[in-house]
């Protein structure tokens, strides 16, 4: 039997007097001057934390959702629907640096002796969704040559572990990829008719370039070495060995037929069973992208508060911030992916009976 149901105010639901007394500027216990800007930067950095939370919480409904051996249609667009938070939830995190940036880096120096040696580089959560996003340990930059896990106690550590055993949101979607039915075409051999509009589209590009009239020679020598062969961008999805190699060589990390589920999802998004798919990848490598923004931004945001300075956690400041922009992406074989489409007049044309099942068809039955 279910609860009755109390009533309740606005202010204790939300817990009002704990959140807003949850804000202790250091400047003001400890120095004779307050500093007047303490009180905006500790309350941008807890909206990040509460924003954060959220993230997680649509992170690891997700990975549920993708958790079952057979992936329902409904779930893939309730997927989509959280992740569209999510990257609407970033956007605003990008929009808060603005915010912080209303404070002067003279401003800034009123108060941040008295912050030593806290640090952005110690938020749990930030951790917690970069592992659970499916960041690997290897493809980490090391922070003061430490583990990124030895600024938290032995609880948050166990809990970092348990996150990383639980499987990320990259491994669901690779295993999603690996088991879609689009690769299982009995009268369609997709790789064959791929391989074939790839050998037309640079035939007809080789040419184009070699008829130019006004390109010099060494010109058409270089456009032609730019445009490359069925050996160089395509030769991953073309042969099963080379992107194994390359995955060893760690170059790419998604799986080959899951790179492969990929390509096609993205080729025949018209069709109208890889809608919700195509978007489900879309949204996926514009987190990767949000992300990234957002590392690069706050890098910028620190270089105009500190210029060269040492965080105040040890960290080289900017230098390791920008670093972590371009080291720290998940999803980079989903952006890897426009690197092998071709264009639609050169797309292998569907069988009739395959054209059919990609689309919404249903029949009637006769009683």
């Amino acid at each position: 039997m279910s609860k009755k149901y109390s009533t309740i105010h606005y202010h204790s639901y939300l817990q009002m007097d704990k959140l807003l007394s949850a804000q202790k500027l250091r400047s003001l216990e400890l120095a004779e001057n307050p500093a007047h800007e303490e009180m905006l930067f500790i309350i941008v950095h807890q909206v990040y934390e509460l924003w954060f939370k959220q993230i997680i919480h649509e992170l690891n409904s997700v990975i549920g959702l993708f958790a079952a051996e057979r992936v329902d249609e409904s779930n893939i667009g309730t997927a989509v629907s959280r992740l569209e938070r999510v990257t609407d939830i970033q956007r605003l995190l990008v929009q808060q640096i603005e915010v912080l940036e209303t404070m002067t880096p003279l401003d800034f120096l009123d108060f941040r002796n008295y912050l030593f040696p806290a640090s952005g580089f110690q938020s749990f959560q930030f951790r917690v969704m970069e592992v659970i996003l499916g960041l690997q340990e290897k493809e980490r930059l090391t922070y003061n040559n430490h583990h990124y896990a030895s600024v938290f106690n032995d609880d948050q550590k166990a809990q970092l572990a348990d996150a990383s055993k639980g499987g990320s949101l990259f491994e669901a979607i690779e295993a999603w990829l690996e088991r879609t039915p689009f690769l299982q075409f009995d009268q369609f051999d997709f790789l064959k008719y791929y391989r074939k509009a790839v050998n037309n589209m640079l035939t007809k590009e080789q040419e184009a370039i070699k008829a130019s009239d006004y390109l010099t020679e060494h010109e058409i020598e270089m456009r032609l070495r730019m445009l490359g062969t069925t050996d160089t961008f395509f030769d991953s999805i073309l042969d099963k060995e080379v992107h194994k190699q390359k995955q060893d060589a760690g170059e790419l990390r998604l799986s080959y037929k899951a790179t492969l589920a990929a390509l096609l999802i993205n080729l025949y998004r018209d069709e109208p069973i890889l809608h919700m798919p195509f978007k489900m990848l879309q949204v996926l490598t514009e987190i990767d992208e949000l992300f990234t923004t957002w590392r690069y931004r706050h890098a910028q945001m620190v270089l105009r508060m500190l210029g060269r300075k040492i965080g105040t956690g040890g960290s080289s400041g900017h230098k390791y911030l920008s670093e972590t922009a371009e080291k720290h992406r998940i999803f980079s074989d989903l952006h890897n992916i426009s690197t092998l489409l071709i264009p639609r007049s050169e797309l292998p044309e569907l069988p009739a009976v395959l054209k059919q099942e990609l689309g919404f068809y249903f029949t009637q039955k006769n009683v």
